[in-house]
């Protein structure tokens, strides 16, 4: 289970929103707890660094950009725990290019964003064969 602090569910539909009809990515930073639950307490948006004729169906996070919060996340006592990006009039599955560049210790959200309103986020983690994804559950709360 992933569980967004509402501030954060804010960010990530509002992020999607602003860069319509470009997919917009960012950062999700929490901690696990015991029980395997994921708190999001922050969505950190970043720029999409693809180039600009591929934005409006890829996204890319400069890793310059990944380092460099993922250290401000530890600084602070938390870690990147997953990902968001939007989807721009599509639906909120993960495509096979997603899955591609996945990694099996993260979460990530994916927002339909339909004629520039954010609609539906769903979330996904990365099969342990990291041959597909399976729906994680996404729950809004601290």
């Amino acid at each position: 289970m992933i569980r967004l602090a509402p501030a954060a569910f804010t960010t990530v539909f509002a992020h999607g929103e602003t860069d319509y009809p470009h997919e917009g990515c960012g950062l999700l930073v929490g901690r696990d707890d015991a029980d395997g639950v994921r708190h999001v307490e922050e969505a950190r948006p970043l720029p999409n660094a693809r180039e600009p004729e591929a934005r409006h169906h890829r996204f890319l996070i400069a890793p310059a950009d990944l380092v460099r919060e993922e250290r401000r996340a530890r600084a602070g006592g938390r870690d990147v725990v997953g990902f968001y990006h939007s989807h721009p009039d599509h639906p909120a599955v993960p495509s096979r290019h997603d899955l591609e560049q996945a990694w099996p210790v993260y979460s990530y959200v994916v927002v339909s964003v339909r004629g520039g309103r954010a609609d539906q986020a769903l979330a996904w983690r990365l099969s342990a064969d990291g041959s597909r994804f399976d729906p994680e559950e996404l729950v809004e709360g601290t």
